[in-house]
């Protein structure tokens, strides 16, 4: 399974670098933050499994960041925050928050919360689809996510399937991450846009997949650049991604 990502939001330079540090000693990718400025360039970068997001920054409110990136994004968030009453967790959860700790809080607490969170976001909605982003670019191709259309380096543009297109969105919301099969075929099933996978056997059924894809924007097949196979784990995308928001 891949390394999850993680986000450490928190204006307090002490406070990021020790859970930061504590994250990544327990075996996370772990990233820090201090505004929703960096919290935006993280996910447009790749995929993000969560973000532990303090509630009272220095110029930003952690509660309306989590109202935004609800609207936008399935990435759960653990909102961090010395205010502790049960009215200011329930503006968290109100706003769509999936869980709330409150500071002072023992590190292994930490731990197991931010477990019990991944463990119940185990179907690949962590893989982040950015769903502001309205074109995608990588090695001279073009894809509107808008119009569902795909052009090559040459110009033309190339017919893919629904099934095809949803795999397209996952590897190109994820360059450069190694992606097992299950995640692949749990991030499909989530989308809604590829029904009718098998759930047994789904791994076959990712590889025919793979290879009707690969056949359309590779070069040679056989030999691919851009969706390579990653021995032991799955496939990745190797190409750069370049994104547009839409307005």
């Amino acid at each position: 399974m891949a390394i999850p990502r993680l986000l450490v939001v928190d204006d307090d330079a002490e406070t990021r670098s020790m859970m930061t540090q504590f994250l990544q000693q327990n075996g996370f990718m772990a990233f820090p933050c201090e505004t929703e400025d960096a919290i935006r360039h993280h996910l447009k970068g790749g995929r993000v499994d969560l973000i532990l997001l303090d509630v009272m920054l220095a110029d930003e409110n952690g509660v309306e960041i989590c109202a935004r990136l609800r609207k936008e994004q399935d990435v759960p968030v653990i909102l961090v925050s010395a205010l502790s009453a049960d009215h200011h967790r329930m503006k968290g959860y109100e706003v769509g928050a999936d869980d709330y700790i409150a500071k002072p809080f023992n590190p292994e607490l930490l731990l197991a919360r931010v477990r019990a969170v991944l463990h119940r976001a185990n179907r690949s909605a962590s893989l982040v689809y950015r769903r502001s982003v309205s074109v995608f670019r990588f090695a001279g191709w073009h894809y509107d996510a808008k119009r569902d259309e795909v052009t090559s380096p040459q110009g033309y543009q190339v017919a893919l399937s629904r099934k095809e297109t949803a795999l397209l969105k996952v590897l190109l919301a994820n360059p450069h991450i190694p992606l097992t099969r299950d995640e692949i075929a749990n991030a499909l099933d989530v989308t809604g846009e590829a029904q009718g996978t098998p759930p047994e056997g789904s791994g076959r059924a990712i590889d025919v997949l793979v290879g009707r894809l690969r056949g359309k924007i590779e070069t040679d097949p056989k030999s691919p650049e851009l969706l390579r196979t990653e021995r032991g784990i799955g496939y990745v995308f190797a190409a750069d991604v370049s994104t547009e928001d839409s307005a």
